[in-house]
C-alpha cells in the first residue's frame, strides 16, 4: 500500500502502522515538482516490494519543520525514521540497511 497520497496527523499515522504487520517505511522528503524526486521515485522500483513509501511535502505548513531542514537537499530519504541519504538513490546503501532492519525484526 502506498501511503503518499493520504494525509495523516503523526498520531493518525502511528495508529495506522501499529495495527498491521508493516514493511519498513521509507520516507521521502519531496516536494511539488521535483525532478529528482521523480528520479529517485524511479529507481527505487526494484525494491517497492521491500517497503512502504511515505512522501512528505515539505511545502504544506505543517511540514515546516522538514522545510527549514531539507529545502536545498530534496529528495531526502529517512527508514524507519532515521537518515538514510539524500540528493539520489545509494542503491547499495538501500539494500544493506533493508536487509538489516528486516534482520532485526525477525
Amino acid at each position: 500500500m502506498l501511503l503518499s497520497q493520504k494525509l495523516f496527523s503523526v498520531g493518525n499515522l502511528i495508529r495506522h502502522l501499529c495495527t498491521r504487520k508493516q514493511l519498513p517505511i521509507l520516507t521521502l522528503f519531496t516536494k511539488d515538482p521535483c525532478p529528482l524526486c521523480d528520479e529517485a521515485k524511479e529507481e527505487l522500483e526494484p525494491y517497492k516490494h521491500r517497503f512502504e513509501l511515505l512522501e512528505v511535502d515539505i511545502t504544506l505548513p505543517e511540514n515546516r519543520v522538514w522545510f527549514d531542514r531539507y529545502r536545498y537537499d530534496i529528495p531526502v530519504f529517512h527508514l524507519n525514521g532515521q537518515f538514510l541519504m539524500m540528493h539520489r538513490v545509494n542503491s547499495t546503501l538501500l539494500e544493506r540497511r533493508l536487509d538489516k532492519t528486516t534482520a532485526t525484526e525477525q
